[in-house]
């Protein structure tokens, strides 16, 4: 499998036409849901974090997209392609579950699992256990020794729920997923390609903050992106894994909002595109000159809990048309 989707003008070529189809795909499955959205338009409404309404539409669309395009991708082995197509479809459909039917009452890692250790069973709880059995039926179609059956799942998991942690602001997650992609698709084009794909031609939609990934779109498109780096060597999924590790761990006391606010390189990249930030209030639940996000949490605490906090389930006022 880690030779499969081989770089080569061929391999390009396809992975070209893959990336096409996904973003096409993407764009029509969003505008088939966004004209009949399933449940009712309320059902999808959220408040991000300048407190104006947003579609969590986006993720589905995007999830649709990539499942669909994936087995589609040349060069890869069918192994590696259903892989690809079951990690996305697993993490989108637990990440949508959590979407529409989480509270927002536990963040994060610490929250969900301190809660399943009283006996409380939260969204998130099912969706860390979903994702992690969608990652491990998709290590098992990648195939290899049983270390790296263990290793890709936590790969996939990780990827997933990392790419979540960053769905704070509009478009930071796909950024992100462009940026981590672009060294697997100098290698293995057609591995990324459905996803990157069908997330480029949903940027529009994030950035001009008129949807969002929510947990579907981004699990979805965290997992497909570790899927696909499941043809890497052993060493480079180790340093990614490693590196997923460590930053889920800062999640949880970091605020990565604000070590993003505070590295220009960084904030250049993040703004690049968006609508002018809103200027931090007076004062507000953070205290003097905090910025906080639309859950009402500061902006210096981690970000442990993803879009689940900076952009609750509940559907307010501004959400109406």
């Amino acid at each position: 499998m880690k030779s499969a989707g081989a770089a080569g003008p061929a391999g390009y070529a396809g992975s070209a036409v893959t990336a096409l189809a996904a973003a096409a795909i993407a764009r029509a499955a969003y505008a088939a849901l966004t004209r009949r959205p399933p449940g009712g338009a309320r059902a999808w409404a959220r408040v991000n974090h300048r407190g104006e309404p947003v579609s969590l539409l986006e993720g589905p669309a995007l999830a649709i997209a990539g499942t669909l395009a994936a087995p589609c991708a040349p060069g890869l082995p069918a192994r590696a392609r259903a892989a690809i197509a079951v990690a996305g479809l697993g993490a989108a459909a637990f990440g949508c579950y959590d979407d529409l039917a989480g509270s927002g009452d536990r963040r994060g890692f610490r929250g969900h699992l301190g809660a399943l250790a009283r006996g409380e069973v939260t969204t998130g709880a099912v969706k860390i256990g979903g994702i992690g059995a969608a990652g491990a039926v998709a290590s098992v179609l990648a195939g290899g020794r049983r270390a790296d059956m263990a290793m890709n799942a936590g790969l996939i998991a990780g990827a997933a729920n990392l790419l979540n942690l960053l769905d704070l602001r509009p478009g930071r997650a796909i950024k992100a997923a462009l940026a981590a992609g672009a060294p697997l698709a100098a290698r293995r084009p057609a591995a990324v390609a459905a996803p990157l794909g069908a997330a480029l031609a949903l940027l529009p939609e994030d950035l001009g903050e008129r949807a969002m990934l929510g947990d579907a779109g981004a699990n979805a498109l965290g997992a497909m992106l570790g899927a696909a780096a499941c043809g890497a060597s052993r060493r480079s999924r180790a340093v990614m894994l490693a590196g997923i590790a460590a930053l889920t761990a800062a999640s949880e006391v970091v605020s990565f909002t604000r070590v993003i606010e505070r590295t220009r390189p960084l904030r250049w990249l993040d703004m690049l595109g968006r609508r002018p930030g809103a200027a931090a209030g007076p004062a507000g639940p953070g205290g003097p000159g905090s910025t906080v996000a639309a859950g009402g949490r500061p902006a210096g605490a981690g970000d442990g809990a993803g879009n689940e906090t900076s952009r609750p389930p509940a559907v307010t006022a501004a959400s109406s048309p």
